[in-house]
């Protein structure tokens, strides 16, 4: 798959989550053979760009691969601004978030809430595009509510102004992450625009993933909750869909050694307490995994208020 003039080793794509996908996490679902990965939404408003949160967001120092940066606002000239001041720290993907249902987002008007004004949608596009140039990719959702699926004619939009790539997520704004995600949909996006499309929403398999390229004639799959505590998760697209074979699980001391190397990585991006506490969640998610952990053990490792602490804590239950 290619963006741009940029060729994907493959097409499994890490889904941008905001408080999740960051650069350590980025880094783990990378080397472990997600084919790009895309950042947290950064706000577009220039005032924010020199607060500490927003600049780690913007942190890709060292990271493998392309840096593909989000951006989320509703002014296009904002917004353009936004993409020129973020190519020139270095990324080589400009995304536009048109796909959060997240209420606080929606209230002043962005993300998915977007996708009920085609007119400024087509007016964000046309200025990010036209101010930079490395590709721009869009990520939206089928519409704003059921009744109102636009998604086809929003990707017609994206296509005119020059969108090098579409996520689209299978449901509404309105259905939020409730019930079923719907691929009907995207397919019908596919088949009305030339550009790569991007299928996302309930991946959570790589049986799953081969099932929703075939449905959809998707370019890629773009993964966001499954790849929560199994960066393996990329690993085993790879060997299902590229090469026809049984997807490989973690081994208990590989799940060991990938959180290990992944709190590491979070203490000293975030530093030492901050990183505790950013690392707790991604703990739990990785010791879903592993069945010998009692719910007791997971509740004294969320109680770790320094990082030696959570790391003897976490060494005492695999020991």
């Amino acid at each position: 798959m290619r963006i741009g003039p940029h060729q994907l080793p493959n097409r499994f794509i890490l889904a941008p989550m905001a408080g999740i996908s960051d650069r350590p996490f980025r880094t783990v679902c990378k080397n472990l053979g997600a084919g790009m990965a895309v950042s947290e939404m950064v706000a577009s408003n220039p005032a924010l760009r020199e607060h500490k949160a927003t600049l780690l967001k913007l942190d890709h120092d060292q990271e493998p691969g392309l840096c593909s940066v989000q951006i989320v606002g509703t002014d296009p000239d904002i917004m353009a601004d936004a993409a020129v001041f973020n190519v020139a720290r270095g990324a080589k993907i400009i995304d536009i978030n048109m796909g959060c249902p997240a209420k606080k987002v929606c209230a002043v008007a962005a993300g998915s809430a977007l996708l009920r004004d085609a007119d400024l949608v087509k007016r964000i596009l046309d200025a990010v595009v036209n101010a930079i140039n490395v590709p721009v990719t869009l990520k939206i959702r089928t519409g704003w509510d059921r009744q109102s699926r636009n998604a086809v004619e929003i990707a017609r939009i994206a296509e005119n102004a020059g969108i090098a790539a579409l996520a689209v997520h299978g449901r509404t704004r309105a259905d939020k992450f409730e019930g079923q995600a719907e691929y009907e949909t995207i397919k019908q996006v596919k088949q009305v625009v030339n550009i790569p499309v991007i299928a996302n929403g309930d991946i959570d398999s790589a049986e799953k993933a081969r099932l929703v390229l075939a449905e959809t004639q998707a370019d890629a799959v773009m993964i966001g909750r499954g790849a929560q505590g199994n960066p393996w998760f990329f690993r085993e697209l790879d060997q299902l869909i590229n090469h026809n074979a049984k997807a490989q699980k973690p081994t208990v001391n590989e799940i060991y050694q990938t959180m290990m190397a992944h709190l590491e990585h979070l203490y000293s991006f975030y530093g030492g307490v901050t990183g505790v506490k950013m690392a707790r969640k991604h703990i739990g998610w990785y010791l879903k995994q592993v069945a010998f952990v009692s719910q007791e053990a997971k509740s004294k490792i969320n109680q770790a208020c320094q990082p030696d602490q959570q790391i003897a804590m976490i060494n005492s239950v695999f020991s």
